[in-house]
C-alpha cells in the first residue's frame, strides 16, 4: 500500500477519517498530519483499541478508498 497518497492529500482525507473515526477532533487530525502511525495511535487513544486493532482498521480503511 501506499500511504503517500493519504499524506499528500490529507486535507481531502481528513473528511474521510473524521467519517470513519468521529471520536477524533479537528485538532487530533491537524496533529496526525496524514502521518500513519500517529492515526493509528490516536485511533487506540480514543477507542481504546489495541494496536493490532487499530492497525486493521486503518488497512480496511485504506482499502475501501477510491482513488
Amino acid at each position: 500500500m501506499d500511504w503517500n497518497r493519504v499524506e499528500g492529500n490529507w486535507k481531502q482525507m481528513k473528511g474521510k477519517v473524521k467519517e470513519q473515526w468521529g471520536k477524533l477532533t479537528d485538532d487530533d487530525l491537524d496533529v496526525i498530519n496524514g502521518k500513519r502511525d500517529q492515526l493509528e495511535g490516536k485511533i487506540q487513544e480514543r477507542y481504546g483499541y489495541e494496536k493490532d486493532r487499530s492497525k486493521k482498521d486503518v488497512d480496511d480503511w485504506y482499502g475501501r478508498q477510491t482513488w
